[in-house]
């Protein structure tokens, strides 16, 4: 949503900015065990390593007496080391040690953030909410919330889709250009017209947080602010998202929220759907100092 929080206008229509907000507005067969005979005396010209080459082609050799070793191929080996084994078949791989495999598997970066973006990531900031947008100019995207853990890799929670404004995204939002702005910004209040539903954030349980007419795509707008967290674009932070100063000046737009998906694209916010914005308002804990990373993918991934 883009615009000024004011209590007086609330208004989502297509063609006017939003009062309170911008906007208003998801193994083998056993080769068969048997003896061979003894062969005469004569036979046993054959070298070991012929022998041995012999008895791994027919799947099978002897180690020291009544002891069979049966495999698929010559890569086979036993689970353990046979006593006096004069010959010992080479594996033909060895899987990399437990610890080195999770090394690798680690996500270390959050995936579609470019370095500049995960760069400027403060180091204290344990929960990044990415919403990411379909492309430059669609009001659609996709919200992540990533937690970073304690060796200093990431976990992604699950994804829903998400509303942004009407005419996408800008690295120079001003108010009423129906655009959300491109940034990273810090999440540190909440509120809404329903009582709080058990968030960590402090929460502005306030009646005035009202929407009312229709949205872009003729959608009723009434209840968008029944839950919302502020994004901390041009406003002052610690206060209630409700608080109208705008220390960039108002030209540069503000109330910009996350809040309820009415069904349609907004003036500046990023709108979920209620179950959504609950879990939300409930997971954000200003212990992990939690931040947005919002903007079409393009952009994200430079």
């Amino acid at each position: 949503m883009s615009g000024s929080h004011r209590a007086a206008s609330h208004r989502h229509s297509a063609p006017a900015p939003a009062p309170w907000s911008e906007d208003e507005q998801p193994q083998g067969r056993a080769a068969s065990r048997r003896r061979r005979k003894p062969k005469p005396r004569r036979a046993a010209k054959l070298t070991v390593g012929t022998a041995t080459l012999l008895a791994l082609t027919a799947g099978w050799f002897t180690i020291g007496p009544g002891r069979d070793f049966q495999g698929e191929t010559a890569s086979a080996a036993p689970d353990r080391e046979a006593e006096a084994a004069p010959v010992k078949a080479a594996d033909s791989h060895t899987d990399a040690p437990a610890a080195d495999r999770s090394a690798r598997d680690r996500i270390t970066a959050i995936p579609g953030l470019g370095a500049s973006w995960t760069a400027k990531i403060p180091a204290e900031t344990r929960q990044v909410l990415v919403a990411s947008g379909k492309d430059k100019d669609s009001s659609d995207n996709t919200v992540t919330l990533w937690t970073r853990g304690d060796d200093g890799g990431w976990q992604a929670g699950q994804s829903w889709p998400a509303h942004n404004a009407y005419k996408g995204w800008t690295t120079d939002h001003h108010s009423g250009d129906l655009r959300s702005p491109i940034g990273m910004f810090s999440l540190t209040d909440a509120g809404g017209r329903d009582a709080d539903p058990g968030s960590k954030l402090p929460y502005d349980h306030n009646a005035k947080f009202v929407m009312g007419g229709r949205g872009f795509n003729n959608e009723p707008l009434a209840g968008s602010f029944d839950y919302v967290v502020a994004i901390n674009y041009n406003r002052v932070v610690g206060a209630s998202p409700l608080d109208g100063r705008f220390p960039e000046g108002a030209a540069k737009g503000g109330g910009i929220w996350l809040h309820l998906d009415h069904g349609g694209p907004t003036h500046g916010c990023i709108s979920l759907t209620e179950d959504h914005m609950v879990e939300l308002i409930k997971t954000l804990d200003p212990a992990l100092h939690p931040m947005i990373v919002m903007g079409d993918a393009q952009s994200l991934a430079a």
